[in-house]
């Protein structure tokens, strides 16, 4: 029985595998930064939409509480005028007080479809 000896496979060249393995380095060290660039834009988007949203909540709930208290003045108002013999300045001050009132409450879900929008933009 004769066996015939292989030719042995060729080896890679020392420098060779060198250059792979140090481009691989540097091809996985560009990966990463461009991987952690791409992470901190994400994170400031992220930013950028929760500081529009409590901004715009904040305006929106200031303004509510504003339109609250001269609700609350105006009843004060229509109160001492109706103290007065006649019976109609009261109910001027309720319809005042309740229009300022309904103006409120949809100021308030105005806030909160911005806070639900801002969390759900957080979320994706």
């Amino acid at each position: 029985m004769t066996q015939e000896q292989a030719e042995p496979e060729a080896l890679p060249d020392v420098d060779d595998a060198h250059d792979s393995v140090g481009s691989s380095f540097a091809q996985l060290y560009a990966d990463g930064r461009a991987y952690a660039q791409a992470e901190v834009e994400r994170q400031k988007l992220r930013a950028g939409i929760f500081a529009g949203g409590v901004r715009d909540a904040a305006i929106l709930g200031t303004l509510a509480l504003t339109l609250f208290f001269a609700g609350l003045v105006a009843l004060l108002v229509g109160l001492v005028i109706a103290l007065a013999p006649r019976l109609g300045p009261v109910w001027a001050a309720c319809a005042i007080f309740g229009g300022a009132l309904l103006v409120v409450i949809m100021l308030g879900l105005l806030i909160r479809a911005r806070i639900v929008r801002m969390n759900r933009d957080m979320r994706s």
